[in-house]
């Protein structure tokens, strides 16, 4: 692939041809340390990030890589005077090898991919989608599940503007006889859209209105905040939170995944708990970056 803009991509043989190769990397970085010695990457945020922004940067040095990037590219980039997303690529075209974009628009990094000049790759469109966090989702997944055909998952929170929500479940739609359940305030619910994507893949969607309705023995609970920064208004308190009391209604081997950052969402009250892997999950995503990288400049 030259370009990673959405999860739907992928398919079964690609994802597994991923997993294989952040395995590789993660068993053996060393040998993948000077695999992009003359590539520089160029790390481009439209908006606020912390695991994402780091962990490419991070991705690219570790192969050995160079960086230009900027953290708030709508203020401290030609952006602010009015500058299209393509004619910024054409720019930056002559200055790196590929380039990670983060931006407000859900058409964002299509639009940069259509100059065609270098590797695009999506890290985080708007309420559209935000592919490479769904790809480190599912490799947690298949790393403390064992497998991914017949997981039952409980999405929860912001099932509305939540983009890891919506590139997540299209990739848990390549799989075999998988159950996902969606739990969320009414003005956060899953957009029909994805609904019926799910239906014609032969899922079938269950709306829960509390933790009382979600099966005792769920594979994985994926909490995310409320996106306050994608409407106006007041949004209200959250209304699910877990916290140890929750948690424990669950079976030993259900785990508890959060794209982060958390609000009060998941009380810290679980951090401890075996159970709660977000934060290894935020550390997977190193893996997959560095596959990525090393994918879309023929590297791999």
């Amino acid at each position: 692939m030259k370009h990673i803009l959405s999860s739907e991509q992928y398919n079964r043989e690609s994802l597994e041809e991923l997993f294989t190769l952040a395995d590789k990397i993660r068993n053996n970085m060393k040998e993948y340390s000077h695999k992009l010695d003359d590539k520089i990457i160029a790390i481009m945020f439209y908006e606020p990030s912390t695991r994402t922004r780091l962990s490419f940067e991070t991705a690219a040095l570790k192969l050995g890589a160079k960086i230009i990037t900027t953290e708030n590219a709508r203020e401290f980039s030609s952006a602010a005077k009015g500058e299209t997303i393509q004619d910024t690529v054409k720019v930056i075209a002559g200055y790196a090898d590929a380039m990670v974009i983060r931006h407000s628009s859900d058409t964002s990094a299509v639009e940069a991919a259509s100059v065609e000049k270098i590797p695009i790759l999506n890290a985080g469109a708007g309420k559209g989608e935000h592919p490479t966090q769904a790809l480190l989702d599912m490799y947690t997944i298949k790393h403390k599940k064992g497998k991914i055909d017949g997981v039952k998952v409980a999405i929860l929170g912001d099932l509305l503007y939540g983009r890891t929500i919506h590139s997540l479940i299209k990739l848990l739609s390549l799989y075999d006889n998988v159950e996902i359940y969606g739990l969320s305030k009414e003005a956060f619910m899953l957009p029909q859209e994805y609904i019926d994507m799910l239906k014609e893949k032969g899922i079938e969607y269950k709306k829960c209105n509390s933790f009382d309705e979600l099966p005792k023995d769920i594979d994985v609970i994926y909490h995310t905040r409320i996106q306050a920064e994608r409407f106006e208004g007041d949004f209200g308190k959250e209304e699910f939170i877990i916290n140890k009391e929750v948690l424990d209604r669950f079976s030993e081997h259900t785990i508890l995944m959060h794209p982060l950052p958390r609000v009060i969402e998941i009380s810290t009250d679980v951090d401890d708990d075996p159970r709660a892997c977000y934060f290894e999950q935020a550390h997977n995503g190193l893996y997959i970056r560095m596959a990525l990288l090393l994918q879309v400049l023929d590297r791999a």
